[in-house]
C-alpha cells in the first residue's frame, strides 16, 4: 500500500494523490476507494462529486493535504 496526500489538480478539475515529488496517482474518478487518515486513524472511503468533491462518510471542509493510502 502506498501513502500520499490529496491534492487538487486545477487543469483536470480532479483530485489526485501525490506519493512523492514526481510520483502521482494520475487523477481520481468518482467511486474510487482508498483509506484516509482522520484523527490518527485510517478510515475507508471513496471519492464522489456532487456540488463539490467529497469523501463518503468523512467530514472535511478541505480535502487538500489529507493523508491517504491505497
Amino acid at each position: 500500500m502506498k501513502q500520499g496526500a490529496l491534492i487538487f489538480d486545477e487543469q483536470t478539475d480532479r483530485y489526485d494523490i501525490r506519493f512523492d515529488l514526481s510520483d502521482y496517482y494520475g487523477g481520481l474518478h468518482c467511486g474510487e476507494c482508498f483509506d484516509v487518515c482522520i484523527g490518527g486513524k485510517w478510515k475507508p472511503t471513496r471519492i464522489e462529486m456532487g456540488e463539490n468533491w467529497y469523501l463518503v462518510g468523512i467530514r472535511a471542509a478541505d480535502l487538500n493535504g489529507l493523508r491517504v493510502r491505497m
